[in-house]
């Protein structure tokens, strides 16, 4: 009988060549050889998992730390405001300046502004043109006119300011000084006390100076609300009447205004940092 497949590589001629029982053995000592062979790749696949498994369990994958919004004020907006204003409005009679009295003009205001900021930092910086339509008005009785007693009256009726802005975030709360230029539009009136007839008027466009200050927060990148307060320093300016000659009034004005607002930017994205 000749072996064959004999994984050992001994040929079949070397084992004709040897006697019957010699050739027996070394065939089974082949044999052997194959199945030891055999059980060691069976325990060797076998062992392997295991030994994966003793290198323990892989570490747990550590999140990056959280990104902190950073909130950006830069860039340009629109916005509504309303409020209420108050102020001074005081009276000299030309030539001599004899006083005639004062009053308090007050009322509703409500308007619009547009600007824009630069943010650098923590600093913010800006411009910014408001105009409101207003009716603070107010009157006093003149202590030059008794008989009869004539009334002297204030309106205005709208105010423009023009400012530039300095202010500082803390994130999306800004807190801010403003001061410019102001314009306001007025008209006075002297009138008769008993029976209200008008016996005399005027109007004028008056240039002067404001500052104020300002709180605003931002709810979301676009959309932000806040307050504001500001003082209007619109000086002296002589006022002359018609239809009365030589009717002149030396008029002193200041105001304060307080308004809510809520504006619209179009502005960058908040900004993450690590």
């Amino acid at each position: 009988m000749k072996a064959t497949g004999v994984a050992s590589g001994v040929s079949n001629r070397a084992l004709d060549g040897m006697p019957g029982p010699v050739r027996g053995y070394a065939l089974e000592t082949e044999m052997k050889k194959c199945l030891l062979g055999t059980a060691a790749l069976v325990a060797l696949a076998v062992a392997t998992p295991a030994a994966a498994a003793d290198l323990g369990a892989r570490m747990p994958y550590k999140a990056p730390p959280p990104v902190a919004a950073v909130w950006t004020w830069t860039g340009f907006y629109v916005g509504i405001n309303g409020g209420y204003g108050w102020g001074n409005s005081r009276w000299d009679l030309l030539p001599g300046g004899l006083g005639d009295g004062k009053h308090s003009p007050d009322g509703g205001t409500i308007g619009g502004q547009i600007g824009y900021n630069w943010q650098f930092g923590n600093w913010v910086v800006g411009l910014e043109a408001q105009g409101n339509w207003a009716d603070f008005h107010g009157s006093h009785n003149s202590p030059l006119f008794l008989l009869p007693s004539v009334t002297n009256r204030t309106k205005i009726d709208a105010f423009g300011l023009f400012t530039g802005k300095v202010g500082y975030a803390f994130n999306n709360v800004l807190v801010y000084a403003t001061g410019g230029a102001a314009v306001q539009s007025v008209d006075y009136d002297r009138r008769f006390t008993v029976g209200g007839a008008t016996i005399s008027t005027a109007d004028e466009t008056r240039w002067g100076a404001t500052v104020g200050a300002g709180l605003e927060y931002a709810f979301t990148p676009n959309i932000s609300a806040g307050v504001q307060y500001n003082h209007l320093f619109m000086g002296r300016k002589d006022i002359s009447f018609a239809p009365l000659p030589n009717a002149t009034e030396r008029v002193r004005l200041d105001s304060d205004v307080f308004t809510g607002r809520v504006n619209y930017r179009f502005g960058g994205p908040v900004i993450s940092r690590y």
